[in-house]
């Protein structure tokens, strides 16, 4: 159904396409008649699913990555379709239109996105106002960031407000560094843990503990991943989700010329999986298992949610796989690793 409606809407540009699906996503949640098509078409349920990370339950280890519902509007309607858990984001304290349209576009050839959306959402103030409403079924993690027109000493309140203002709202948290950077590259650990130290400190002073997790992107070197293990493990943090989108272009089918017309924006999907798996298998051989790892980035089939599980990740994401197979990819995964014994 998904696949037959992309179909007749492919003539809007991507990122048009995109929020009329979820629009359609909305509008079937909202008539009661369509619930039981919605949980026969994609809902899988089966204990062997079931896992316990950070100390929460997850229904099952296949999650959205943030950049779908950048403002927590369609939580309980994501939710419903399967997934066991929700990233929403990033949040940034104040609301940003982003970067010029046009800033999503789709690389069928390759099974890729390009985007540069700059951040868009409504602000934390709103997002907590969306996630009041909606009251999803599955977990719900918060990517936070920082605004755009952010400096110096600003960046750490921007993260520090997210942060606190989410608290009562949200299962977990995401900290995303990596892409407040034109280039995608992780920050200096200095910068790292004037940010983070805040955000772990302010926990402390918190009744309930939610977990705090730090992105990694997939562009950094050896040496800088070992620096942010070894703070990882020594501050608190409670796990990586690693791996994402990349500045590179390489090994792609798509022609130059188009990828010139396109022009800049992190690139995601199929080309991007081996290199993710590789950072996830990394980091779990080199915290010996200690630190739990979300995987994400390139994973379009059952068979790359079995691979990313198996590398070490103890729960996985999914994004641009989304976008091109829609809901349907979940329930696949789910059936596949059921059938085995993942």
């Amino acid at each position: 159904m998904y696949k037959i409606l992309s179909f007749f809407l492919s003539f809007l540009n991507a990122e048009r396409l995109h929020k009329t699906l979820l629009s359609c996503v909305a509008v079937m949640d909202r008539f009661r008649i369509f619930h039981p098509l919605t949980r026969f078409l994609y809902k899988k349920t089966d204990s062997s699913l079931e896992r316990t990370v950070f100390n929460i339950k997850f229904k099952n280890p296949v999650g959205l990555a943030a950049g779908v519902d950048t403002s927590g509007k369609y939580c309980r309607q994501l939710s419903n379709l399967g997934l066991g858990f929700v990233e929403i984001g990033s949040v940034t304290p104040l609301p940003q239109k982003g970067n010029p349209a046009p800033r999503l576009f789709r690389l069928p050839k390759d099974k890729a996105i390009i985007a540069r959306m700059g951040y868009n959402n409504d602000g934390v103030k709103a997002v907590i106002e969306n996630l009041k409403k909606s009251r999803p079924s599955a977990i719900i993690a918060a990517n936070i960031s920082k605004n755009s027109i952010s400096e110096g000493d600003k960046i750490a309140k921007d993260y520090g407000y997210c942060f606190s203002m989410l608290y009562d709202f949200v299962d977990m948290f995401v900290v995303n560094i990596s892409c407040s950077f034109a280039d995608g590259k992780q920050p200096d650990i200095s910068y790292l843990s004037e940010i983070l130290d805040e955000i772990l400190d302010t926990r402390m002073t918190l009744d309930q503990y939610k977990p705090v997790l730090l992105k990694i992107s997939p562009d950094i070197g050896h040496s800088q991943v070992d620096e942010i293990l070894d703070y990882a493990l020594l501050s608190g943090i409670d796990g990586i989700v690693a791996g994402g989108s990349t500045s590179g272009r390489e090994n792609l089918a798509t022609r130059p010329k188009k990828l010139e017309n396109i022009g800049e924006g992190r690139l995601s999907g199929a080309p991007l999986f081996q290199k993710n798996l590789e950072l996830v298998k990394y980091i779990n051989e080199k915290t010996k298992g200690r630190l739990p790892i979300i995987g994400c980035g390139g994973i379009m089939t059952p068979q790359n949610a079995k691979e990313m599980l198996d590398a070490g990740a103890s729960l996985i994401e999914i994004c641009t796989g989304f976008f091109y197979d829609g809901p349907s990819l979940v329930k696949k995964i789910n059936k596949y690793l059921i059938s085995n014994n993942a």
